[in-house]
């Protein structure tokens, strides 16, 4: 099969679009015919060697956590996957990724995909829709009728989070560019505020319940951006360079979100998308042989939006 692999850790360069043997499954695993898989900040940092301590790899490495696909063999053991369904998931760091043309799974791993946009598309719900979902649900408990200052909506993650808290019933504060306010008022927000503009603390004028960031910010913005949410609120991060501000006189905890596979998630998203209750976005979609430029982009900062990568094209 066709694969790309980082023999080395270092700049784009490095990544080559090479013949791989085609994996098998182990017992309790599946292979998946990748339709689609995605980049994701996170593979940049790994590939250049950014992540060795708490993602330790075994080069060469085939890089893409996220997988969209059709199940193409069974392992020993799996009874809950038929060879032919349309599955999506999210991978384990550290193992061999989806930059392929197949890829071996847990089975339990693996939630359908849906039915009502492009397979290949499908793989945006792994980081960028368990991120959301996590952030605000398990890690900030949101209910409905708080107030969530969605920190960096203009991005994939701030998008599903809009629309997440929006369906949820929350009063969705969104930061973004003037440009993106349009997009993010369809989304869901209830307020868009330009950033670039004005100071996001001056404009917040009411306090919110809950603060979640998915923006590359400094401590000192996160810092006052953590005073305007109100006593015994929440502010998640999802960004690994910066701890959470916590005010423990009022009562604001600040959580360090990690991200985890959770097959029950993914197939709620799922759902979602063919209910049309979540909108996919997708900036781009480009061959697998030309993965390396993807990278090479995002590293010059000129990645628009979510890439879709495609095998066999």
């Amino acid at each position: 099969m066709k694969a790309i692999r980082f023999h080395q850790y270092g700049d784009a360069d490095v990544l080559r679009y090479e013949d791989v043997e085609t994996p098998v499954p182990a017992a309790g695993q599946v292979r998946v015919r990748v339709a689609g898989t995605t980049f994701n900040g996170v593979d940049g940092n790994i590939r250049a060697g950014n992540m060795q301590e708490p993602m330790p790899l075994t080069l060469p490495h085939i890089p893409g956590v996220d997988v969209a696909g059709t199940v193409d063999a069974l392992g020993d053991g799996v009874d809950d996957q038929r060879v032919g369904d349309r599955v999506i998931g999210f991978l384990p760091f550290v193992t061999d990724g989806a930059s392929a043309d197949f890829v071996v799974v847990d089975a339990d791993a693996l939630a359908p995909a849906p039915t009502s946009i492009p397979l290949a598309d499908s793989a945006v719900l792994g980081v960028v829709g368990l991120t959301a979902w996590q952030a605000l649900f398990d890690h900030a408990e949101l209910k409905r009728g708080q107030r969530i200052l969605v920190n960096g909506a203009g991005g994939a993650v701030g998008g599903f989070a809009v629309q997440l808290a929006h369906e949820a019933g929350a009063y969705v504060v969104a930061t973004g560019r003037a440009s993106e306010t349009e997009r993010l008022r369809k989304l869901g927000a209830d307020e868009v505020v330009d950033h670039s503009a004005v100071d996001v603390v001056v404009a917040l004028t009411t306090p919110v319940d809950v603060l979640v960031n998915f923006a590359p910010i400094t401590p000192d913005l996160f810092g006052a951006l953590a005073t305007r949410v109100a006593d015994g609120g929440v502010v998640v991060n999802t960004t690994v360079w910066m701890p959470a501000p916590s005010d423990e006189a009022r009562g604001v905890r600040g959580i360090d979100m990690y991200l985890r596979s959770d097959a029950a998630q993914l197939s709620e998203l799922s759902t979602r998308v063919d209910r049309g209750e979540l909108v996919v976005d997708v900036a781009d979609r480009v061959p697998l042989r030309d993965l390396a430029t993807v990278h090479a982009r995002a590293a010059a900062g000129n990645l628009p939006g979510k890439v879709v990568v495609i095998p066999g094209s």
